[in-house]
Parts: structure tokens; C-alpha cells; sequence
């Protein structure tokens, strides 16, 4: 096949992740999608990582880590959002999870075209990544999720109590100074309204 003629469904994949809810076993004030997740958890990893590389003498790639985090949950267009009580339940779900996780991966890469394929697999195979863009991502990951339940909570939603004191809990205890630096530096305005965001600058 002539490569001008080559046919891939990999972005039309992609674009339905703004389709994909999250938090789908709470009642939601604002629904979130994976793809705007995914958005937010790239900024943040990136913030991270550059704060881990001016402050605590890091050298890690930031934009590959943004990178990375962009397709953190792509798979999910295939299994779709399996909420965390679940998906850690037990074992046995995370052991299986794990498998259907990696299948998925499999699917997406087999969308692309065979040439590109190696350029996006340390993207989409979790496994490939280094474990310092892991766990950046990681944290990211649940300060994404810290800041969605504290918008429910401002908008009145007692749903997201639980889960809000879990996760502030969680990175209070991280070890890894970036987090705690981030949280002290960015976290506390999110709460503001465009008001109170207006009389900052």
C-alpha cells in the first residue's frame, strides 16, 4: 500500500475519550471527562517535573513526562473508566484489570500504522516508562483528582467528602517534595472564584 493510502482509526479512537465520564459511581455538580483529565494531569505532571528539576536538583525530561501523561488513561476508550474502589477492590479485579489494561494497549498500538508504531509504544505501554515519569504521573494524577473533589465539595456536593479527605491524606504524606511543594504553591488558589482570581494580579 502506498503510504498515502494508509488508513488508521487510532485518533478517531482518541477523540472519543471526551465521551468517557469519570467518578461514574458518584452523583457529580460538574461532570469531568478523561479527555480534559488527561489535559490537567499533563500540566501538572509537567509543573512537577519542573519543580523537581529548579528546586530539588531533578534532570527529568518535563516535556516527556507531559507527554506520557497526555496518554495516561487512553485505554480507557476501550475498557472505559473503571472507578478506583472497584478497579482496587480486590486482587483479583486489579490483577485482572491489569490484563485487560495491557490488551488494550495492544489494540491502540495495532490502530497505528506499522512505522509509527515504536514512537508511540513508550507512550501507551505503561510499562515502558521510566519509573521517575510513573510516579510523577502518578501524583499528578491524584492532585487532578484532589482539585475535582474540592470543586464539588465548593459546589455543595457532599459526595466527594470521602474521597476528598482520602486523597489529602495521601499526598500530605508524599515523599516526594514536588508534590507538597505544588500543593502549597498552586492548590489554594484553584478554590478562588474569577473574582477573587482578578484581585491576585
Amino acid at each position: 500500500m502506498h503510504e498515502n493510502e494508509i488508513s488508521s482509526s487510532f485518533y478517531a479512537y482518541l477523540s472519543r475519550l471526551r465521551w468517557i465520564k469519570r467518578w461514574g459511581l458518584k452523583r457529580n455538580a460538574h461532570d469531568e471527562n478523561v479527555m480534559e483529565h488527561s489535559w490537567e494531569v499533563s500540566v501538572i505532571a509537567h509543573t512537577l517535573a519542573l519543580i523537581k528539576n529548579r528546586y530539588y536538583n531533578g534532570s527529568v525530561d518535563a516535556n516527556a513526562v507531559a507527554t506520557a501523561a497526555l496518554y495516561h488513561d487512553v485505554t480507557e476508550v476501550i475498557t472505559g473508566d473503571l472507578p478506583t474502589p472497584i478497579k482496587y477492590h480486590s486482587e483479583a479485579i486489579s490483577n485482572a484489570y491489569k490484563q485487560i489494561e495491557q490488551q488494550a494497549e495492544m489494540e491502540l498500538l495495532n490502530q497505528l500504522p506499522a512505522e509509527l508504531r515504536q514512537d508511540f509504544e513508550p507512550l501507551i505501554r505503561h510499562a515502558q516508562l521510566p519509573e521517575e515519569h510513573v510516579q510523577l504521573i502518578k501524583a499528578a494524577d491524584k492532585i487532578s483528582a484532589y482539585l475535582k473533589c474540592q470543586a464539588e465539595l465548593k459546589a455543595g456536593n457532599s459526595e466527594f467528602v470521602t474521597a476528598a479527605a482520602q486523597l489529602a491524606l495521601v499526598i500530605g504524606e508524599s515523599q516526594q517534595p514536588e508534590v507538597l511543594f505544588f500543593m502549597k504553591t498552586f492548590a489554594p488558589s484553584c478554590s478562588l472564584t474569577l473574582d477573587g482570581l482578578m484581585k491576585t494580579f
